[in-house]
């Protein structure tokens, strides 16, 4: 399960050129691959190193291949430009001088209004404390006896399990997550947030398809995330419950697509964000690893 804490230590980066830095993994639901959610949160945190005043606006990540955690990850900062409103950035996450992930994140300072609008969803009913345990990436509808402090928190609507292959459904999946106690400052929060956003969108992918569920990656069927983007709109509550709703309009070819938007409790759009996929079945030979 991942705490507050856990994913928060793994932002602390450690200095070791001018923009370079080297930082360290969390365990992941796949002991042998570093979670892609992960390396989102660490490359929002290395691009806001040094940009005072300014937050993520979008992040773009494209993963090259997989990371081991056992292993320290090398990051480096690409200044493509700062200015006083925006700012942009190039990281760049590696491991034995290859390349795992590479990102374009684009920063701004707070602006006024010009205009505004944006898609809300009334009626949002968080779950109730002590909510069931439902099928998350070790999340927790409730926070339970035996939980660490800041353990992240998940509840999936309608108690739909991405997991079990025969769980059929449409493309679609509502997920509440929250990491309590989760800091004030918005860089974190941001963070926090990217990394919840990684984990769904292929299960949700899966839904339509009996036989196919997310119990048999890196099994049976070879899966893994391609790129995945996320913008922020408003400030991010993190260590409140906050709505993610996904849906994936496409699967074929040995890919999936799908987007996903996040909503705060009062139905507030606060961010959204896309993700390409890998989902092919995987040859016998080579159950148990993960290739791109």
């Amino acid at each position: 399960m991942f705490t507050v804490d856990a994913v928060l230590g793994s932002l602390v980066l450690e200095p070791v050129g001018e923009d370079l830095y080297r930082a360290n993994s969390i365990p992941s639901p796949n002991p042998v691959v570093v979670f892609g959610g992960q390396l989102l949160a660490q490359s929002i945190a290395a691009a806001l190193a040094g940009q005072n005043g300014k937050t993520v606006k979008t992040l773009h990540t494209v993963f090259a291949r997989p990371g081991r955690p056992d292993t320290p990850l090398d990051i480096a900062v690409t200044r493509l430009h700062s200015g006083r409103s925006m700012a942009s950035s190039a990281v760049t996450i590696s491991q034995g001088g290859k390349v795992i992930s590479q990102s374009t994140v684009l920063l701004s300072a707070d602006d006024p209004d010009f205009i505004r609008h944006g898609d809300t969803r009334p009626g949002l009913e968080p779950p109730k404390p002590g909510a069931e345990d439902t099928a998350g990436l070790g999340g927790h509808g409730g926070q339970g006896a035996d939980d660490p402090p800041g353990t992240w928190q998940v509840s999936v609507v309608g108690g739909v399990d991405i997991s079990d292959p025969e769980a059929v459904g449409p493309a679609e999946l509502d997920v509440w997550t929250r990491w309590p106690g989760a800091p004030d400052d918005a860089g974190s929060a941001q963070a926090l947030l990217a990394f919840g956003t990684d984990g769904f969108l292929i299960g949700t992918a899966m839904r339509p398809h009996a036989g196919v569920g997310q119990a048999q990656a890196h099994r049976t069927i070879s899966t893994g995330v391609l790129s995945h983007t996320i913008t922020f709109h408003e400030p991010i509550p993190a260590g409140d419950w906050l709505l993610l709703a996904h849906r994936s309009p496409y699967a074929g070819r040995g890919r999936g697509y799908g987007h996903g938007d996040v909503f705060r409790a009062d139905g507030g759009l606060v961010a959204s964000f896309v993700q390409d996929s890998m989902i092919r079945p995987m040859a016998p030979a080579s159950a148990g690893t993960h290739r791109l």
